[in-house]
């Protein structure tokens, strides 16, 4: 199975609040949908987060409004997307030198499985003694109940 490319994403930290890939994910969806196509609450305190992170809402809503949705985005809430679209574009190309070295080098999903039955500990104790075979994972009995 070929391997995805490694992907960068980012988050932008205010003093207390934060933008990341999710909470503009929701605004996209909102400007596609015109609706909050996650769990309701969530998205409800999601919404609420970025309208009071910002000194301009970023989405408006319409409740108990039923027909052609019940949440607008800003023109505001445009411009936000598109900022942080662009950075994050910015951002992957001044990184893909890196990127792809970084997923050159990720291990396949059978070798991570293996290593991660081991302790660190013994995963570092292993390391240390060149030239010796690694052991086979022990499987744990079951006790009888």
């Amino acid at each position: 199975m070929a391997r995805s490319a490694p992907r960068l994403t980012i988050r932008i930290d205010f003093d207390a609040d934060r933008l990341g890939h999710g909470k503009v994910a929701l605004l996209e969806e909102i400007g596609r949908l015109r609706s909050l196509a996650m769990s309701y609450k969530r998205a409800w305190e999601l919404l609420g987060m970025l309208n009071a992170m910002f000194e301009q809402p970023v989405a408006i809503a319409h409740p108990g409004r039923n027909l052609e949705g019940s949440t607008d985005l800003t023109p505001f809430g445009e411009r936000v997307i598109a900022l942080y679209r662009a950075m994050e574009r910015r951002a992957t190309h001044a990184a893909a030198a890196g990127l792809e070295e970084l997923g050159a080098a990720v291990r396949g999903e059978a070798t991570r499985a293996t290593r991660a039955r081991r302790s660190p500990a013994a995963a570092a104790k292993q390391a240390e003694r060149p030239g010796r075979a690694q052991a086979p994972a022990r499987s744990r009995r079951a006790r009888p109940t």
